[in-house]
């Protein structure tokens, strides 16, 4: 059975997530680790959010990868977000270390917009 309601609920705490990127602009106030795991934290809730509306059990996990692939089993497409999965490492990496800012980090406008598009597209699924 499909659970509305479910997904409803997890695509509410994305878009809370989502939120708190748009405030997270300033690098030198967020660090890009804290920005980062905000961004993956609303990929994978509005990946959770699309399962959920079709139906499917989605595991306990923080794999972006792992989501996409059971939604791509599922008959979805998924290569549109596909480079949302560069945020993977940012669900338990780089929480418990820090960022090398040595690295070229993320283009937070641009991690806005996609992560957007991507709860969008999961909310116009549910509406």
């Amino acid at each position: 059975m499909k659970d509305r309601e479910e997904a409803l609920r997890l695509l509410f705490a994305a878009e809370k997530d989502i939120a708190a990127l748009r405030g997270m602009m300033d690098l030198a106030v967020f660090a890009e680790e804290i920005f980062g795991f905000h961004a993956q934290q609303a990929v994978e809730k509005s990946l959770k959010a699309l399962l959920a509306l079709l139906g499917r059990q989605y595991p306990r996990t923080h794999d972006l990868s792992l989501l996409m692939s059971q939604l791509s089993s599922s008959g979805e497409i998924v290569e549109e977000f596909i480079d949302l999965l560069e945020l993977n490492s940012y669900a338990v990496q780089f929480r418990y270390e820090a960022f090398d800012e040595s690295d070229e980090g993320l283009d937070r406008e641009q991690v806005v917009d996609r992560v957007t598009a991507l709860a969008q597209s999961v909310r116009n699924r549910i509406d």
